[in-house]
Order: structure tokens, then C-alpha cells, then sequence
């Protein structure tokens, strides 16, 4: 039911499509289902759309919990979605890359954060490092191969390790505290982690995500350890706004040297931030958004 009303309210929308010299389509105008009102955007209304999207989201990709109702996803549409645009908008290069076999004008805009909204920072002073990882369930694979990990850890230092999400995790951890993930309190939920970590799986679907994640952590001046994977090895320069670690030992490794030196963790998330501001804010990007309306 939920779905067949937001459908009627996306079709009503297309009688007031008119007035507007452009639209902005992020990732499709619909959940499921073919490119229906793409098609009828473009070519019944004739307006112009720009396409964003920051994911390689023509791959399929879901987790058990979808797994029976994916393929109303119709992945293949994204296809579509990108030739009849107007403008392409692409998180990274791995993206633009397919989007430019069916659209010649595509442009890489990174994930930008607003600076204003992530207005506050961690606090590195409190009594006790706090390990964090924020996301939806479907994503929580991630940590698998973290996990042993911070078992590890934990019989060597006191930390907490924070999870930020829809669905409370069952890890047996000690150190585990979870915080149900709210609109209203994302910013100083988030500010409650001192090491933000950021793992992922060599794959292709991988390759094609644009670091949210890691972007908010350095945006909060959280020290932040991301998997070498697709952008990341662009946002982070190892050691000096971050680090980075490709396989179980160098988790430990990397996570152990932060978790004892709190002048580094503050050293790199001040980094962070500066890389944030100088690279991936509103006001850093303002001028690509910009040339996609000419």
C-alpha cells in the first residue's frame, strides 16, 4: 500500500513538471519498476533533467532481508536514466566511466558535505576512545571481518566500540553500545566517536561508493580508517589526514596505534576536516553544481 501511494504521489507530481527549467533526479524518480517517469519527463514533457547518482547502482546489489524482491529493482533502467539525461552528476571516476558509454556530458562531483550542518567535533579529550561505524543493516557485513578484530583489542585496551544504525547488531562484544540512527540526533551521535572506521570488500559494487561515511567522520575531526577501496585511496593520505588498512593485520595494526596515542587522533581529524573544506564542502563544489544548469 505504501508503495502504490508513493507512485500516485510521484505521478501527480509530473502535472507540475512545466513550470521548472530543469529537474534533479537522484539515482531514479521511482524505488522499483521501470524508468516510466524518466521517460515521461524527457520524452512526453521535454524537460530537462540532470542525473546524480553515487553508486554503482546498475549492479545488482541487496541483502538477504530483499533478496526475494530485487529484481523489481530493474537495475537495468539506470541505462536509460543516463541517456536521456540532460546532465550526469558522478561521484567518482569508476562511475563516470559507465555513465559516459551512454551520456557525453558527465561530470564528477564528489560526495559533498554541508559544513554548517556537521558544525561540531568529536571530543578527543573524553576518558575513553570511542570506535565507531555508522550505517543501515543491509550494510553491516562490512564489520564481519572487524569484529574478531576488536575482540582482540579488547583484551588490551578500553575502548567503546559504537554502532550507529536501524537495527541493533548481535556481536559478542563487550565493549558494544548501539544508538538507533535519528535524523534529529545524527550530527551528535556521530560526535561521539573518536575513531571512525570505515571497512569494505575489494568488489565492484565497492568500487563504485563515494566514502559518505569516512567524509562524515573527518567532517566531525574524527580520526578516521577506511578500507583501500575505490575513492578512498583519494580521500586519505595515510598517515597524515588518516589511515588506511587493506587486510585484517593492518585493521589491528592501524586501530592499535590510534587507540594509544590521543594527540594523533587529534592530529588527524583536524586533518580530516581541513581535507573536507578544502575538497568535498558545499563551498568547494558550489561552482560544478552550478555548471550543470547551463
Amino acid at each position: 500500500m505504501g508503495v502504490i501511494i508513493s507512485f500516485l504521489r510521484r505521478f501527480s507530481l509530473l502535472f507540475k513538471l512545466k513550470k521548472a527549467d530543469y529537474l534533479f533526479i537522484h539515482r531514479e524518480a521511482a524505488h522499483v519498476g521501470p524508468p516510466i517517469f524518466e521517460w515521461i519527463i524527457a520524452k512526453v514533457l521535454r524537460r530537462r533533467y540532470i542525473y546524480d547518482f553515487d553508486d554503482a547502482i546498475w549492479l545488482p546489489n541487496y541483502s538477504d532481508t530483499n533478496a526475494r524482491y530485487h529484481r523489481l529493482k530493474a537495475y537495468w533502467k539506470v541505462n536509460y536514466c543516463m541517456k536521456w539525461a540532460y546532465r550526469i552528476s558522478a561521484g567518482n571516476e569508476y562511475l563516470a566511466s559507465h555513465a559516459k558509454q551512454f551520456n557525453g556530458h558527465v561530470t564528477i562531483i564528489p560526495t559533498t558535505i554541508d559544513t554548517t550542518y556537521h558544525s561540531i567535533t568529536c571530543d578527543h579529550e573524553q576518558s575513553k576512545p570511542v570506535i565507531g561505524w555508522t550505517g543501515t543493516h543491509t550494510t553491516m557485513r562490512y564489520l564481519d571481518e572487524l569484529i574478531p578484530i576488536l575482540k582482540e583489542l579488547e583484551k588490551e585496551h578500553e575502548f567503546t566500540f559504537l554502532v550507529i544504525s536501524n537495527e541493533k547488531p548481535d556481536y559478542d562484544l563487550d565493549s558494544l553500545q548501539f544508538i538507533k540512527w535519528k535524523k534529529e540526533t545524527e550530527i551528535e551521535d556521530l560526535a561521539r566517536i573518536t575513531i571512525g572506521v570505515m571497512p569494505l570488500q575489494h568488489d565492484i559494487w565497492s568500487e563504485g561508493k563515494c566514502g559518505f561515511k569516512g567524509l562524515q567522520y573527518m567532517a566531525l575531526e574524527i580520526a578516521s580508517i577506511m578500507s583501500p577501496v575505490g575513492v578512498n585511496t583519494s580521500i586519505i593520505h595515510d598517515g597524515q589526514n588518516g589511515f588506511l588498512a587493506g587486510s585484517p593485520e593492518e585493521w589491528k595494526e592501524k586501530l592499535e596505534i590510534v587507540l594509544k596515542d590521543k594527540e594523533l587522533r587529534k592530529k588527524l581529524g583536524t586533518a580530516g576536516r581541513q581535507t573536507i573544506i578544502e575538497r568535498f564542502s558545499v563551498e568547494a563544489n558550489k561552482e560544478r553544481y552550478l555548471k550543470l544548469f547551463t
